[in-house]
């Protein structure tokens, strides 16, 4: 009870200290945030949003993709990285939504992640920004805060998933997602967490990993993602 008190706490501050918090991915329908989502991988949301502009533009749903030319789709991905493996999931993953779901994103956990390229992360963004049906999104900011902030010692996402969640109702694990996702891109830095200026410095035993000078925290602080 104690653990989930304090899980609750720290949330609560977070959630006042990043009122805007959400999905930085931008989005029109659950075909592109599922496609953003998986283009996201090793790359920051920013390069992403830079490129599917572009890339809906000329594939606006499952059905244009699952036909595209891949060296068209390579050359408008390429800012993103890993731009070659990104484009083979994306030609597969068209053609599954085509040949499986009539070119629609489906709206279950289990569906989703039988997709190519679609893991439990990509499908708990799509369920949660796309379809309103919440979930926990365990990227390398999640694990890592809620390990820092001792929610849990797990460290495999599934498992991480499971206890972290166990701790909050289940209607707050998106926001909860996109709150721990902003705190770690903009103050708990993996390397070197701006400990002095965070909001929930008193509730985390890990206080002090970090630079704890309240003046050389503020500078650490990024206003916008970069992450």
């Amino acid at each position: 009870m104690a653990l989930t008190r304090r899980a609750r706490r720290t949330y609560r501050l977070l959630a006042a200290h990043y009122p805007d918090a959400r999905c930085e991915l931008d989005f029109a329908d659950p075909f592109q945030l599922l496609v953003a989502t998986v283009l996201s991988a090793q790359t920051t949301d920013r390069r992403v949003n830079g490129v599917t502009p572009t890339l809906f533009g000329r594939y606006p749903d499952a059905f244009a993709l699952a036909v595209a030319e891949r060296a068209d789709v390579e050359a408008i991905i390429q800012p993103t990285g890993f731009f070659r493996a990104k484009t083979d999931s994306l030609l597969k993953l068209g053609a599954a939504l085509v040949e499986r779901f009539d070119g629609r994103v489906p709206g279950r956990l289990g569906d989703l992640v039988t997709l190519p390229g679609v893991g439990r992360k990509t499908a708990n963004v799509v369920l949660g920004d796309a379809f309103g049906v919440p979930g926990l999104t365990v990227d390398t900011h999640v694990g890592r805060l809620v390990r820092r902030l001792g929610w849990t010692e797990e460290t495999d996402p599934v498992a991480v998933e499971h206890a972290v969640g166990g701790l909050f109702p289940r209607r707050d694990l998106t926001h909860l997602s996109h709150v721990l996702i902003f705190h770690g891109r903009r103050t708990c830095h993996a390397r070197r967490p701006a400990c002095g200026a965070c909001p929930v410095a008193s509730l985390c035993p890990s206080f002090g990993v970090g630079e704890t000078d309240p003046a050389a925290a503020a500078r650490l602080v990024r206003t916008e993602a970069r992450a």
